[in-house]
């Protein structure tokens, strides 16, 4: 796939299950109108008068030139169309969200910010999901006699690890002899027979790289920690530390746990809170089968419809499937109303992350709806639902799978 250098922009936006795309050409600010466009099914060329801009589109990717419909300009964005587009899906998607398939072998766990090595060579005999949250009032209704299971954790032994919905278990009794990641004690007011303040750690407290101090997870008892999705790296011992742009790798891994939970649980409304307890962001997952191509080479179109800058620098490929995405931010008291009746809504699924990590994906959102075409930043229409009543809310498509 290549783009020659032009003042025109290209979004193409493709819906694989529907079999539909919309097409944006920005109109160059300079040259403006005419405009020659032609469309095939493997590419696309714009002429202007300011140049010439090509942009072939990916293996698997066909659109269908015949069925162009809904011409019209737009303002700021430039001309829109719809058009048929068949699209395969990727089949062999490697997730950096589900990583249970290291089971029986010897892995390492880094930390994803520095590639500290947390844990080495650890076997994993046994990598299970961790029930539902709701599970114990489940198990009161299918059990005739009281819950054999009540008040009893689910605790990992020393080769098992416990995936939840975003976060990892895993038993540190073998490395409590050696190196491992701090634990950060939360100062507390403690009188003591000197009359002065004393350090008390918290039963949960923070577990921070000794590198980098990101804060990796949480200690859950005397054994057992918990480690965050979207702070660790699981490698085979024999590989080395994958290096992957930071704000890829969180938004990689986020969308496919929407993906993953909204399949399994028929659930599409997210909360995401810190591990301090506050709600940092609403999600709403629109879908999942969206790609969205651009032409990148041309220096105009990087500064008018860029979708991730960290992308441009380690990939020259300009397609990317993305989970589209509705998002309302929820901090300094915006949207607490909103928040509030989400929290008590049963249909709506919470995750727990790192409180800097939300902030991070807050700003990765934000980035994605300052850079998508005008037009669809925001989408208005869903005003009228009143559980999604408030600001206006903003459109992301750039939460990579």
């Amino acid at each position: 796939m290549a783009a020659v250098a032009a003042e025109a922009r290209v979004f193409l936006e493709v819906r694989r299950r529907l079999q539909s795309a919309l097409l944006i050409l920005g109109v160059p600010d300079e040259g403006g109108l005419p405009m020659d466009v032609c469309i095939t099914p493997t590419s696309l060329q714009m002429k202007s008068p300011g140049g010439c801009t090509e942009l072939w589109l990916p293996a698997g990717v066909r659109l269908v030139p015949s069925s162009c419909r809904g011409l019209r300009h737009v303002a700021g964005d430039g001309l829109h169309l719809r058009l048929q587009a068949r699209a395969e899906f990727c089949t062999k998607l490697i997730s950096v969200f589900n990583q249970r398939s290291q089971a029986q072998e010897c892995c390492t766990f880094y930390c994803q910010s520095c590639g500290e090595i947390i844990m080495r060579n650890r076997k994993l005999l046994r990598v299970l999901p961790l029930p539902h949250e709701n599970w114990g009032a489940l198990v009161d209704e299918w059990c005739c006699h009281p819950n054999p299971f009540a008040n009893k954790p689910l605790h990992p032994q020393e080769n098992d690890c416990f995936t939840g919905d975003c976060f990892f278990l895993v038993n540190l009794r073998r490395d409590l002899q050696q190196p491992r990641p701090e634990v950060a004690p939360v100062e507390t007011r403690c009188l003591s027979s000197e009359n002065h303040l004393k350090m008390k750690p918290k039963a949960n407290t923070k577990v921070i790289c000794k590198r980098c101090k990101v804060m990796l997870g949480e200690t859950v008892s005397s054994e057992t920690t918990k480690f965050y999705m979207t702070e660790i790296i699981i490698q085979p011992s024999e590989r080395n530390f994958p290096i992957i742009p930071r704000s890829q790798f969180v938004q990689s891994v986020i969308a496919q746990c929407l993906v993953e939970l909204s399949s399994a649980r028929s659930t599409f409304r997210f909360t995401l809170q810190g591990h301090d307890g506050k709600a940092y962001i609403l999600l709403w997952l629109l879908n999942s089968d969206t790609l969205v191509i651009e032409a990148l080479e041309s220096s105009t179109s990087i500064k008018k419809f860029p979708l991730l800058e960290d992308l441009l620098k380690a990939d020259s490929s300009s397609a990317w499937n993305a989970v589209k995405v509705l998002y309302q931010p929820c901090i300094k008291s915006r949207n607490a109303e909103l928040a509030s009746s989400w929290e008590s809504d049963v249909s709506v699924h919470s995750l727990t992350l790192p409180s800097a990590t939300c902030l991070e994906l807050l700003l990765i959102l934000s980035r994605s709806n300052a850079t998508l075409p005008p037009s669809l930043r925001c989408m208005n229409s869903f005003q009228k639902f009143p559980e999604i009543q408030g600001e206006p809310w903003k459109s992301a498509a750039s939460l990579l799978l």
